[in-house]
């Protein structure tokens, strides 16, 4: 299932950045991203920030664990905290459940979609389909980069990568791998974080420098 970069001939653009939030309350990280249809969460390592896109206002804190991807399914906030997941009430910030992550501390990215979550896994380079119930990994998909942030959005599956002080965005086939679509990102706008408004943006985690940037989506074709 790896992709083979020599045959897929993706899309190359540069990234186009719109907005830049934060540094968040003196947090010097961002870890995960998530949308949860009105405000964008942040995981700076020890608070879960939420944050109106269009004034960049806090609206909220959670004093939880959030050392790496987030993730909303509706109703619920998915946290990686070490090597677990944990299931949090976003109104309270309470615990309701965890489940083990896969990559036993080693994980990065998370979303929801399809009733799952999709985890990545960063130096293995690979994303994990997820049953939220039980941890148990559905299936595997192979990139060729480290993995950071992982969405999906009108069925297409995008991934941010950070490596070798490089990052970009990339769109590719959930079955094979392949690379589809690259939006490359300026030099040290590295990717931690990533999840769609489900809409024309993204919004990416930054890493060390402590923002959220907002990112354009191209008008793909859509796969549904």
């Amino acid at each position: 299932m790896s992709s083979k970069t020599g045959k897929s001939n993706p899309t190359v653009r540069a990234a186009e950045i719109v907005r830049e939030y934060g540094p968040f309350g003196g947090a010097g990280q961002v870890h995960g991203v998530t949308h949860d249809g009105h405000r964008v969460w942040a995981a700076t390592g020890a608070k879960l920030v939420a944050f109106d896109p269009a004034s960049g206002e806090t609206s909220q804190t959670l004093d939880v664990p959030c050392d790496a991807g987030t993730a909303f399914d509706g109703k619920h906030i998915y946290q990686i905290a070490e090597s677990r997941i944990d299931k949090i009430d976003p109104a309270t910030g309470k615990v309701l459940a965890s489940i083990p992550a896969p990559g036993n501390g080693y994980d990065s990215g998370l979303t929801w979609a399809e009733g799952s979550l999709w985890v990545g896994q960063y130096r293995d380079r690979k994303i994990h389909q997820v049953d939220p119930e039980t941890g148990a990994v559905v299936r595997t998909i192979e990139s060729n980069r480290f993995v950071t942030g992982v969405t999906w959005v009108d069925g297409e599956l995008w991934h941010g990568t950070w490596e070798a002080e490089e990052s970009d965005i990339r769109r590719i086939d959930p079955k094979t791998g392949a690379v589809l679509e690259r939006l490359e990102m300026p030099r040290g706008a590295g990717v931690s974080g990533l999840e769609s408004d489900g809409a024309d943006l993204f919004y990416a985690g930054g890493g060390a420098s402590g923002k959220v940037r907002a990112v354009r989506r191209p008008a793909t074709t859509r796969q549904h």
